[in-house]
Formats: structure tokens, C-alpha cells, sequence
């Protein structure tokens, strides 16, 4: 337990030596699904107050769909469409590094505290999203951190574009419960 918390530090500490590690660590995927789910449900408790309970469990469904998603859109993009020279990866190394980016999205819970709830999440969203550019730049061995940006930007914009295509199907985005 105790590297799984070490890590968990390290990778939101953005220690590039450790997305390499978990780059590299086929066993962190186990790892790396409990930093995804611990921050999703951190979230959840952070914005119980807006969201309440379904809040909680939709997003920690979401949040982990998101994930598989991301990392695949990523892995595409950045292998197949923007790759670098000596870049080399396979979909579980980007699983792995982009997992571990999730870590400072534990703190999330803090956003229980009525008036500091919105910028808790909006430092650990920007956190959140630079841990992902090293995650990825590493993942893909990027010499260039712009290079990683541009994938990361690429594939959110899919992402976010599959989620409203999947929401807008299922009825989603404004959709009114029977009987309101």
C-alpha cells in the first residue's frame, strides 16, 4: 500500500520519473483504475451538495468511461497521427501514465467546503491537465511538451464530443424526468 501512496504523491507532484515508471510497470494498472476511481469519487463527495448521490455514482461511471476513452483517442492521435520519430507506446501504457494524472483530483473532496468548492475544482482541474501533458509526453516518449499538449487538446475535443453524441442518444443534456 504503501508505493501505491508514494506514487499517488509522485505522480501529483508531476515527477516525470514516476509516469515513466508507471509507463514501463505492467502490474500498475490495478494501480492506476484505483487513482481514476478514487479521484472520481472524490469528486462526487466534493459536489454531493450540487449533485447529490446519483451525482456521485453517475460520475464515477463517467469518469472511468472518460478514462478508457481519453487514453484510446490518445494513444490514436498520438501514435497513428502525431507521432515523434522514437515514439513507441501501446494503449495500456497510456492507461497506466494517463491514470496517474488523475491523482490530484483526490483533493477534490475538499470541494465539501461551500465557499472554496469552486476553486477546488478549477486548480485541480488545471493540475489535473498539466499531470496529463507530462503523462502523455512521457507516455509517448514526446521530446516536445507542445507536441503533448496538441494530443491532449485533440483527443479531450473527441472525448467531449463522444460524450455529448452518447448523452444527446440517451436522452441526456436538458432531458426532463416523466412528470416533471
Amino acid at each position: 500500500m504503501s508505493s501505491f501512496i508514494d506514487r499517488l504523491i509522485r505522480a501529483a507532484k508531476l515527477d516525470v520519473n514516476l509516469y515513466e515508471e508507471v509507463e514501463a510497470d505492467k502490474k500498475a494498472m490495478g494501480q492506476a483504475v484505483g487513482v481514476v476511481i478514487l479521484s472520481s469519487v472524490a469528486a462526487g463527495v466534493g459536489s454531493l451538495v450540487t449533485a447529490g448521490l446519483n451525482g456521485l455514482i453517475i460520475g464515477t461511471v463517467g469518469a472511468l468511461i472518460g478514462w478508457f476513452i481519453w487514453a484510446y483517442v490518445t494513444y490514436f492521435v498520438g501514435t497513428k497521427m502525431l507521432p515523434e520519430p522514437q515514439t513507441k507506446a501501446d494503449y495500456g501504457e497510456l492507461l497506466r501514465t494517463i491514470g496517474f494524472s488523475s491523482s490530484p483530483g483526490l483533493l477534490r473532496i475538499l470541494g465539501i467546503i461551500p465557499f472554496l468548492s469552486s476553486i477546488i475544482f478549477v486548480v485541480c482541474g488545471i493540475w489535473m491537465l498539466v499531470a496529463m501533458v507530462i503523462a502523455v509526453r512521457q507516455a509517448l516518449d514526446y521530446k516536445s511538451t507542445l507536441r503533448a499538449v496538441g494530443v491532449c487538446i485533440i483527443g479531450w475535443i473527441i472525448q467531449m464530443a463522444l460524450f455529448w453524441i452518447i448523452f444527446s442518444l440517451l436522452g441526456g443534456f436538458g432531458a426532463q424526468p416523466a412528470g416533471a
